[in-house]
């Protein structure tokens, strides 16, 4: 773990549950597992405020304190949280949106305590007089479920001794133990196993005055003691199965700009058809037959046989190499080369960073030393077509920024400078892990900017905010146009002027936070795929 990790770590604790928990969360990842009473001494936090770590039996053996530990990837994931929400809203409408929203911010709840809530959620935004059915939630619950965006959390009897009062680990995670090997959901046999549900009725719409009550708890607590057939089986999300799906998008995308759209169409069934059935870790998706993708085209790709031959060949003689041939039965038996489409859509993502920070002849430099592997100084200036002094320049300015690498070989042992060959050389996995590094510098730039942008503008922050609760108040009573004016021009046009200024330049930063993600997505899927090869 290194330093830029365990400061965007802390940022996002900070950011999202506030002081007590970055720095709880800030000193588990530094120090590692400890237990209650250590934790409670080195941050000097009182013992009923802590709570919200994984834990687990200690290591001494049974009767020994219980540890605790901060997962710095699961902090991690609060980052693409509006991403695994956005997702299920694409696939499944508003309703899967609530769902994964929900899951999220619990870390793990209930069937019937999720679609009590979603239904709730969505009948209070709905018109008067209307609300929405529990079997319609059920309907989605049920799809995210089938699609292994859900999954179950492992049984608590699995979960060692410690974990009979289960806690969010980093709040949005279920708990886990602190032991060497802990239970995974992938284990249960039952993990993508819908209960049966006693659920019939509608949402119920709620006065703002019942929102208070439920934040405390007070709701929770009757939802709860409501029996429906599900109590003790709790569900959870499976990052990896969206992580999946955002690199199945992004092979897709490439495929399109690469190729064409019906190329792309082509590699997107490809996926779909063995989303469920090929693991995380898999180098390829599981072998499939012409007539089986030709059968499994959307109907809109009114494409003949013949061409869908063409296609394929097409995309398994490209030197992307994303699609592979792994047999000659049923017309041809195909895959999908995932690890080797991570591998160059990172190579892509390195080009692309050294073309905006260096310049597009940098860039031809990088491209050229990461296909020809080892090229002497003579050799880049003459394939890349640069005079000597540029080249020489380019190749100086990468290598102090540890983009390109130096390797010396020598003729005699005495390594005379004279007798020794200097090949320049690009190392794809290294420099992937150095730009890694530098995109959580840049996140947690673009956090703190946003909490010192907040904190400078609080108090204008603060008088909108109770603006805007007086006229919705006064809408609500049905207040006279006048009196709803005369509210409004509390905030004088230079205050707006600043607010628009200020909303203008926070989503500016929220939208740069989360195309940084994308790339940190990439880099992470790629090395990942490096170390599971």
């Amino acid at each position: 773990m290194t330093a830029q990790e365990v400061r965007l770590c802390g940022l996002l604790l900070q950011e999202h549950f506030g002081e007590v928990v970055e720095r709880i969360g800030t000193h588990l990842l530094i120090a590692g597992t400890q237990n209650l009473r250590t934790i409670a001494n080195e941050t000097n936090t009182p013992l009923d405020l802590h709570g919200a770590c994984e834990f687990g039996s200690g290591r001494r053996g049974p009767g020994s304190p219980v540890e605790y530990r901060a997962s710095c990837e699961r902090v991690l994931r609060v980052l693409r949280y509006p991403r695994y929400i956005y997702t299920a809203k694409t696939l499944y409408g508003d309703t899967g949106e609530l769902i994964v929203e929900e899951v999220l911010q619990r870390g793990h709840m209930t069937m019937s305590n999720t679609v009590k809530t979603v239904a709730d959620r969505l009948t209070h935004n709905m018109e008067e007089g209307r609300s929405m059915e529990y079997s319609e939630v059920v309907s989605a619950f049920s799809k995210l479920v089938e699609t292994h965006f859900l999954q179950r959390c492992p049984p608590v009897a699995e979960m060692g001794t410690a974990a009979t009062s289960a806690t969010p680990a980093t709040p949005g995670t279920p708990a886990t133990p602190a032991s060497t090997a802990p239970p995974t959901a992938e284990s249960n046999p039952d993990c993508y196993k819908l209960p049966h549900v006693t659920l019939t009725g509608r949402g119920k719409r709620r006065r703002s005055s019942d929102d208070s009550e439920e934040q405390r708890g007070g709701k929770k607590v009757k939802v709860d003691s409501e029996s429906c057939g599900d109590e003790g089986i709790y569900w959870q999300v499976n990052f990896e199965r969206f992580h999946q799906h955002f690199r199945d998008q992004a092979i897709v995308s490439a495929v399109a700009s690469k190729l064409d759209q019906t190329s792309s169409e082509i590699v997107r069934t490809m996926l779909r058809m063995s989303e469920v059935t090929t693991t995380q870790t898999a180098a390829y998706t599981q072998p499939l037959s012409a007539n089986e993708i030709f059968r499994s085209l959307p109907p809109n790709y009114s494409i003949s046989r013949p061409i869908l031959d063409q296609y394929l060949s097409l995309l398994v003689d490209d030197p992307m190499e994303f699609v592979g041939k792994s047999g000659d039965s049923g017309g041809g038996m195909y895959v999908v080369n995932l690890q080797r489409a991570l591998a160059n859509l990172a190579r892509a993502t390195l080009e692309s960073v050294v073309q905006e920070r260096f310049g597009s002849r940098s860039a031809r430099i990088f491209r050229l030393l990461l296909r020809k592997r080892h090229l002497e100084q003579k050799q880049v200036e003459d394939f890349a077509m640069i005079p000597a002094k540029e080249a020489k320049d380019m190749l100086y300015t990468l290598l102090s920024e540890n983009l390109v690498q130096l390797q010396e070989i020598p003729k005699t042992p005495d390594h005379a400078p004279s007798r020794t060959f200097y090949l320049y050389t690009v190392n794809q996995l290294p420099t992937a892990r150095l730009l890694l590094q530098h995109c959580y510098k840049t996140v947690a730039n673009l956090i703190e900017r946003r909490l010192f942008e907040t904190k400078e503008n609080k108090r204008l922050l603060e008088k909108s905010q109770r603006i805007e609760a007086i006229l919705a108040s006064l809408q609500a009573s049905g207040a006279e146009p006048e009196q709803l004016t005369e509210v409004e021009e509390m905030i004088t046009a230079p205050e707006r002027q600043q607010l628009e200024a200020l909303r203008h330049h926070i989503n500016k930063l929220d939208s740069t936070e989360n195309q940084v993600d994308e790339t940190v997505f990439l880099l992470e899927s790629y090395i990942f795929s490096t170390k599971t090869k």
